[in-house]
């Protein structure tokens, strides 16, 4: 019980220091004069990503470095299968934006070059650069699209507009700012903690609970972000913000932990959930191609392929334990 607590507890402290970080950093960044599209890609793209990189990074510096794969694999998932398919239940999620289908097969690309750092394990600093490299591209080139299309006179949406609560007073801005700060690290080692603990007490690897429960547990903003635009009627912006998660999920998480420190693969998630990711990827093609939308029953067969997927994780991972009980996995 006190292994659930550690990481509930854990991930309310994420979700509340990443959403005062977020709002005192645009806050000042509006200040100092930077571009609305410039401070939506970079801080309010790393500030919603805050708890994937904070979790990835404690678990990779206490020794569990599996967990952090664990959890950027499991989060693009459920990002794609989980937080696209309940919106879609409450109303269809338009797939035809400009430049939905360039930036899906950029997710496309970048989970191949993941791929391949995984293969040639363990992800370290050589592969850090690369995807770190590959993001700062993605940025200047969204930067560069956003800006055409502005020029074209087309309506492009504002990403500041999902930023609720500006502070205009700088010192609180920046006082919120060092909370955030501060909240991340304490909130990603209580989530570590608790999700170690529950591993043990379940007799499974601590790989299954980061691809599960703790996976589940970061990809809660866009969740939640999601199902109240839906509410709204406003999903036209879930593609956009699916596929930008997922990128900076593999290429800034992993690109900047594997810089710290190494990063292991776990040959079972090479095997299995890597290529459900891709699968799960590949899923959207069609949709976006063709600008067609993803309907309720598209949405709920999304929904219980991620719940079949959650079975097979944890139910895989619980025979090979009863099959190797003197074994830790």
């Amino acid at each position: 019980m006190t292994d659930f607590l550690f990481l509930i507890a854990g991930f309310a402290i994420l979700l509340l220091a990443g959403d005062i970080l977020v709002r005192g950093a645009v806050s000042l960044a509006e200040k100092l004069g930077i571009p609305s599209i410039v401070i939506g890609l970079t801080i309010v793209a790393f500030g919603t990503s805050a708890p994937e990189l904070v979790i990835s990074l404690d678990a990779a510096l206490t020794g569990f470095g599996n967990m952090a794969i664990g959890n950027v694999v499991g989060s693009n998932i459920a990002n794609i299968l989980l937080v696209l398919g309940m919106p879609a239940m409450i109303k269809a999620i338009p797939c035809g934006g400009a430049g939905s289908a360039r930036s899906a097969m950029f997710m496309i690309g970048v989970t191949i070059v993941f791929i391949i750092c995984a293969f040639i394990q363990p992800i370290g600093l050589i592969h850090g650069i690369v995807l770190l490299t590959c993001l700062v591209l993605f940025l200047a080139d969204s930067v560069r699209f956003t800006r055409k299309q502005k020029a074209m006179g087309e309506e492009v949406e504002d990403p500041l507009d999902e930023v609720e609560g500006r502070i205009d007073n700088n010192w609180i801005a920046a006082g919120l700012l060092i909370l955030g700060l501060i909240g991340l690290p304490i909130g990603g080692h209580m989530a570590i903690e608790g999700a170690v603990g529950i591993a043990r007490s379940l007799n499974v690897s601590e790989t299954a609970i980061a691809l599960t429960i703790v996976a589940l547990g970061t990809s809660l903003p866009e969740l939640i972000t999601s199902l109240m635009a839906a509410r709204k009627g406003h999903t036209e912006l879930a593609m956009g913000n699916v596929i930008g998660s997922n990128v900076f999920n593999l290429l800034a998480i992993i690109g900047i932990t594997s810089v710290v420190i190494p990063i292991p693969v776990d040959t079972r998630i090479m095997q299995f959930d890597i290529w459900v990711m891709v699968a799960s990827s590949l899923i959207l093609l069609p949709f976006v191609f063709f600008c067609k939308p993803i309907r309720r029953r598209f949405g709920l067969l999304m929904i219980l392929s991620y719940i079949a997927y959650l079975f097979m994780v944890l139910i895989s991972r619980l025979k090979e334990q009863c099959l190797r009980p003197k074994q830790r996995l």
